[in-house]
């Protein structure tokens, strides 16, 4: 583990994992073999020492990168506010989480379905009626992949008491 260069801003895992819970989504880095890395947002949602994100079952670039090389890694953000205090000074208070982890593609069609229910759960609650419609008319066409966590770290700056 990289030590954090702040060390009074960093957060344990359980605040990563709980910040991960309330993001709508995050931003995963795949390797390439080019000069730059592919990143691109995805929601996620935890099970456990887990995450999971869908995608269309249809190949592209983000599969064959996990394919050629599952490791990844993942940023959350959460509260982002950036505030002027006078005089001259500018920063911002914030939450993030950083998540590194082994990307694998799920198989067992209870375990895709699971994790489709839970990202659905979390994110349109209310709408839990067409579930089991969708998963009928779209499942065939829908690869779930789980990233097991190895590492999940967290780093906020709290706004201070008397603000």
């Amino acid at each position: 583990m990289y030590p954090m260069r702040r060390s009074d801003r960093e957060q344990g895992e359980e605040f990563a994992l709980s910040l991960i819970d309330h993001c709508s989504h995050g931003v995963m880095s795949i390797h390439t073999s080019e000069a730059f890395p592919y990143c691109l947002p995805l929601s996620f949602v935890r099970n456990g020492n887990c995450l999971y994100f869908h995608c269309a079952k249809a190949g592209g670039r983000k599969l064959d990168l996990l394919h050629a090389n599952p490791n990844v890694c993942i940023t959350f953000v959460g509260g982002d506010e950036p505030e002027f205090v006078a005089p001259n000074t500018y920063t911002t208070y914030f939450q993030s989480a950083i998540v590194t982890g082994t990307a694998v593609e799920v198989t067992d069609q209870e375990e895709m379905i699971e994790a489709l229910r839970l990202l659905c759960e979390k994110l349109m609650p209310e709408h839990m009626s067409g579930f089991s419609h969708a998963i009928q008319s779209t499942l065939a066409a829908t690869s779930v992949w789980r990233v097991d966590i190895a590492e999940a770290r967290g780093k906020q700056k709290k706004r201070p008491a008397n603000c």
